[in-house]
């Protein structure tokens, strides 16, 4: 019995380790296009989601390209609240694509995926 329980769970998980990689190969780099306030709520909220921050986006972002690119800040203090310079680290990335009619942006990070309802994108 653990034997046909240990098989069947091996099965499973293959089967859903296949289906996400199945999903994986329909991705189209995309761009937003008939961006509205909804759109730029639900990118907004998506990256913030991703970023566990307030971030301020562009009006046009993802608009030209499939590529949003999030330089880190410094952190600022009482005393200085806007230190100059910048922090070096490697910026943050995320890609649009377009997955059948849904678009989707992944942070690259960790591939972590985020479906942006009442948005519309085509492929680039």
């Amino acid at each position: 019995m653990k034997v046909v329980r240990a098989i069947l769970g091996t099965l499973l998980w293959f089967m859903l380790t296949g289906c996400q990689t199945v999903d994986t190969i329909l991705d189209r780099p995309a761009r937003i296009v008939n961006a509205d306030a909804d759109s730029r709520a639900a990118l907004k909220a998506a990256v913030n989601e991703a970023l566990g921050t307030e971030v301020l986006l562009a009006e046009d972002a993802l608009a030209d390209g499939s590529l949003l690119t999030i330089e880190r800040w410094p952190a600022g203090t009482m005393e200085n609240p806007t230190p100059p310079g910048r922090d070096m680290g490697k910026p943050i990335q995320f890609r649009l694509v377009l997955n059948q009619s849904d678009c989707i942006l992944i942070d690259q990070r960790d591939d972590t995926r985020h479906v942006l309802n009442d948005t519309t994108c085509v492929a680039e």
